[in-house]
C-alpha cells in the first residue's frame, strides 16, 4: 500500500530539506522523481542538487539530459515515471492522478502560503477517502522533523 506523507515546510526552505530527503530515499535504495509545477523551477531544483554541499552532489537529471532510467533522482513536470522511481516528491502545488505505483508519495508544500496549505488539506482528504495511508510531517525549531499525524 502506498504511503502518503505530507511535510510542512516551515521553518527551512525546500531547496534546504529536499536534498536530505533525496540522499534518504537513495539510502533505501529507492529511487525517486520530482514532480515541480513548471520547467523554470525544475531547471533551479537541478542546480540546486549539483551545488547544495561543496563535498558532494545528488546524482540526478531531466528531460533535458536524456536517460532518465540511467538518474536515480529525475526532476520533471510530467505526471510519468521514467527512472522507475519508488518514491515521488511533489512540490509547489503539483500533481498526479494515481500515487498506488509508488511505496510513497511524498507532498511537500509552504506552510506559510495559505493556498498552499489548503490544497495540501484537501489532498489529505482524498488520499484518506481513497484509502491511503497518510501521514502529517512538520518541522521544529530546529528545523527536525515531527510526525504530527
Amino acid at each position: 500500500m502506498t504511503e502518503i506523507y505530507f511535510y510542512h515546510l516551515d521553518q527551512r526552505s525546500l531547496d534546504e530539506v529536499l536534498p536530505n530527503l533525496l540522499e534518504r530515499s537513495l539510502e533505501r535504495g529507492w529511487r525517486a522523481t520530482v514532480q515541480a509545477a513548471s520547467e523554470e523551477r525544475v531547471e533551479a531544483l537541478s542546480t540546486r542538487l549539483w551545488t547544495y554541499r561543496e563535498e558532494s552532489f545528488l546524482p540526478h537529471g531531466t528531460v533535458r539530459d536524456g536517460m532518465p532510467e540511467a538518474n536515480p533522482v529525475y526532476l520533471t513536470t510530467a505526471e510519468d515515471n521514467p527512472n522507475a522511481a519508488q518514491v515521488r516528491f511533489l512540490v509547489d502545488g503539483a500533481e498526479i492522478a494515481d500515487a498506488s505505483t509508488y511505496i510513497r508519495v511524498v507532498h511537500m508544500f509552504n506552510g506559510r502560503d495559505a493556498d498552499e496549505v489548503a490544497r495540501a488539506r484537501a489532498r489529505w482528504q482524498a488520499a484518506k477517502e481513497q484509502g491511503y495511508e497518510v501521514s502529517y510531517w512538520q518541522q521544529d525549531e530546529a528545523g527536525r522533523w515531527q510526525k504530527k499525524a
